[in-house]
């Protein structure tokens, strides 16, 4: 190499080592960066998909190309922005920020927004921020960042730079969402069971297709496919029964080595015109843990067989939990990923017997999906979707409006509330009340304008829980779901959802500024607290009965007005006594209520029996009997047509992280957060909680009755009240190392206003 050459070599060194740590620098968070950009509650709405698999393709390069990519588009005219605040410091609140939208990479490098500069805005809203700049053009890339101020004088600096796309129509209102996704997993093992056959197990179930790699000999080659949710003696069982899924297909192998995707033949039940149907980039799945080969004799090993799965985007690291109780453990694993394996469609379904959207569904998944990742859009998109093509049960058209609510307590954002409001205040039902106020599907009262109001076209039953003696494979003989509930045509528990609906539209009149709205509705809830005491309330006993005419009091009666706030101050302890001595007589759907009542009762010793239970009717006998999916019954005793997905099975996937470990929005969006564990025997515990505004990291440490200590990250620009356990008036409750003030309400200590950070608290008696 002559000195020059050398010369040349050794600056080119220079220029890829720059340019190497220029990429590195750029990759690196800078100090105090806002993170976790979002617009309308994506948070990748740049990332470009293939076919269902992410690509390393630019968004701005992959509009117009010929390849079948797959990206999220906003349809909205006034998109709305949210980031994460950051900080070292804690008791950070954010002071202003500064949004730079432009419509070309390098107007935003520059921090020229050609389309939005909103300037430094004095403001601490760092979740729905609506674009306020030239009116975007559809069809077009955007590129934004932002960056923030806060009450310590520090300046952040820009975030990354975040894209999206405008879709080819914009609108006033649309929801945004994702495509779904792929991902290929490799067998967790593979055995031989004859020098033809191979059983091969994936470790989990999980909706898709199969893919293998196999060698023809001949060219007339063929094998035989078996794909299953169950395994039996150490194969695939063939009659599982119920909706539990196995199919067979014959494969035949061209010469050489090739590769083969397996087409899922569809089933007309889950494929009809109310399912969600899958996309043409995604093509037709089944749920599949197992699969046999038979007819190849050649050795298989891993990387030749792949579960070719689909699901809504997941990031498995935005939540995690784990205690000193492994039962608890397995169950909190099974819950999680059962949320991110029922999103298959994109859009919340029962599972895959029928694959349509139901209320009761979508509510517990919901709150679920809320528990396990910082991801709303499915959820928005899955309550409005149901608002327009309801479900036959009362209690579900009521749910309608919980779901709402649920969307804005979370996110704070009151966008989806004011598009739907009129169909909201429909779903409450008030022209089925009687002088009461009470409402009833059986008195004549649903009209053909009512059906309309609520975009129905069927005939409206109440369920209470699901199933019920003598359907859907039960004989008349065998019992229910409902704990023996005696139906009447005024039934407590669609009175206790129809108070709940109601009590919720005043808070979202309030939120919308319909005073007078919020007024009737504020003034209805009060009537009807009072009438449903009077006349639904045992005052001997001190418990609920199922409804006017008789004396039946069920789980289900009992329940319902426990977690919806209906009972009595002075009756609360002998409804929650009852509730306590009926166990779980109720369904997967009803635990959901059940748990909810246990825990805001401050039960925490029977709230901790029931999640780490290991009977017949628990969560650990889902896995005890092979799923890893939540079933839609406890067993298939309880439900014999019952399917083995279903997310509505899952509510520990809420319930551990809003009630066990105590995280809930005080405020909407999470500008003000309840932590308020409720630890019972737990020796420890700790916690990953995502939320809109950042996550909550929390971990315990308990003794019972003799001591107990804290761990708590809440994120920058929000404040936190938190409850700790109150044993007797000469305990200490220290705050990183200090002893603070604290306000006693029953058997909790709460310090109010805690700032962001991370603080110590520690309880000694």
């Amino acid at each position: 190499m002559n000195r020059i050459s050398k010369i040349s070599f050794n600056i080119l060194l220079i220029l890829l080592f720059c340019g190497m740590c220029f990429q590195l620098q750029s990759a690196v968070p800078e100090k105090n960066q806002p993170s976790g950009l979002s617009i309308n509650f994506l948070t990748h709405a740049d990332q470009v998909f293939l076919n269902g698999y992410p690509t390393n393709t630019p968004l701005v390069q992959a509009i117009g190309r010929r390849e079948n990519f797959q990206f999220a588009e906003i349809a909205q005219k006034r998109p709305f922005f949210g980031w994460v605040v950051n900080s070292d410091q804690n008791n950070t609140i954010q002071t202003a920020y500064q949004i730079i939208v432009a419509s070309s990479l390098e107007n935003i490098q520059r921090s020229y927004g050609d389309f939005w500069d909103s300037g430094k805005t004095e403001s601490g809203e760092s979740q729905n921020v609506s674009y306020s700049g030239k009116e975007l053009m559809p069809n077009s890339v955007y590129f934004w960042k932002v960056k923030t101020w806060d009450n310590h004088g520090s300046e952040s600096s820009y975030s990354t730079v975040s894209q999206f796309k405008t879709a080819a129509k914009l609108v006033d209102y649309a929801t945004a969402q994702y495509s779904l996704q792929k991902q290929d997993v490799y067998p967790a093992t593979i055995k031989s069971i004859s020098a033809s056959e191979t059983f091969i197990d994936f470790g989990k179930a999980a909706f898709g297709r199969l893919r293998l790699t196999l060698l023809g000999e001949s060219g007339s080659d063929t094998v035989t496919i078996h794909l299953g949710e169950a395994q039996k003696d150490g194969r695939i069982n063939r009659t599982p029964g119920g909706t539990i899924r196995y199919s067979v297909y014959k494969l035949a192998l061209k010469k050489g080595w090739n590769t083969y995707e397996m087409a899922i033949n569809p089933d007309k039940r889950n494929t009809g015109p109310n399912a969600i149907l899958m996309p043409e980039y995604i093509g037709e799945v089944t749920p599949f843990r197992y699969c046999e080969i038979e007819g190849y004799r050649e050795p298989i090993h891993k990387n030749q067989v792949a579960q070719v799965t689909v699901f809504y985007p997941f990031d498995e690291t935005e939540s995690y939990f784990n205690s000193s109780d492994s039962v608890l453990n397995q169950v909190w694993n099974l819950c999680k990923y059962s949320i991110k394996a029922t999103s298959f469609c994109g859009t919340y379904v029962d599972g895959d017997r029928e694959r349509i959207p139901y209320e009761a569904d979508a509510y517990i998944n919901q709150l679920g999906h809320y528990g396990v990742a910082r991801e709303y859009s499915m959820a928005r998109h899955s309550e409005e979707y149901l608002i327009n093509r309801p479900t036959w049960p009362t209690e579900w058209i009521l749910q309608s409006v919980l779901m709402a609510w649920n969307d804005y307590l979370y996110t704070g954002n009151k966008e989806s509330l004011q598009h739907f409001y009129t169909d909201l205040k429909a779903k409450a039902l008030l022209p089925l009340a009687d002088e009461s106020g009470l409402i009833s599907a059986k008195t004549g009262k649903v009209t053909p304008e009512v059906l309309e109001s609520i975009h129905f076209a069927g005939t409206l039953k109440d369920i209470v829980d699901w199933p019920q003696t003598g359907i859907l494979g039960l004989g008349k003989n065998e019992p229910g779901e409902t704990d023996g509930f005696v139906f009447q045509n005024v039934n407590t528990v669609v009175n206790a959802y129809h108070y709940q609906a109601v009590s919720q539209l005043a808070q979202i009149a309030k939120i919308l500024n319909q005073t007078a709205d919020e007024k009737q509705f504020a003034a209805l809830a009060q009537k009807l607290k009072t009438v449903f005491n009077e006349k639904l309330l045992d005052k001997k006993r001190g418990n609920y009965v199922d409804g006017i005419g008789t004396d039946h009091a069920s789980l289900h009666a009992n329940m319902f007005p426990l977690t919806f706030g209906l009972v009595p101050e002075k009756s609360v302890s002998k409804v929650s006594s009852f509730v306590q001595s009926r166990g779980m007589a109720c369904s997967v759907y009803g635990s959901q209520f059940l748990m909810d009542a246990v825990y805001d009762g401050n039960n925490a010793d029977y709230g901790l029996e029931l999640l780490s239970s290991t009977s017949e009717r628990s969560w650990y006998n889902m896995i005890r009997v092979g799923s890893t999916i939540s079933l839609e019954a406890w067993d298939n005793k309880y439900k014999p047509n019952q399917d083995w997905n279903h997310a509505w099975g899952a509510a520990p996937a809420n319930i551990i992280p809003r009630k066990l470990m105590g995280i809930e929005p005080l405020e909407p969006g999470f500008r003000k957060i309840r932590v308020k564990p409720q630890s019972s025997s737990l020796e420890h515990a700790e916690i990953k909680c995502p939320t809109i505004r950042g996550d909550v990291l929390m971990s315990f440490q308990n003794k019972p009755q003799q001591s107990f200590s804290m761990n708590l990250t809440i994120p920058a620009n929000t404040t936190a009240d938190v409850y700790l356990l109150f044993w007797t008036k000469s305990q200490k409750v220290m705050m990183n190392g200090s002893a603070v003030k604290y306000r006693q309400e029953g058997n909790f200590a709460i310090i109010e206003e805690v700032g962001s950070g991370n603080s110590v608290f520690e309880v000694v008696k």
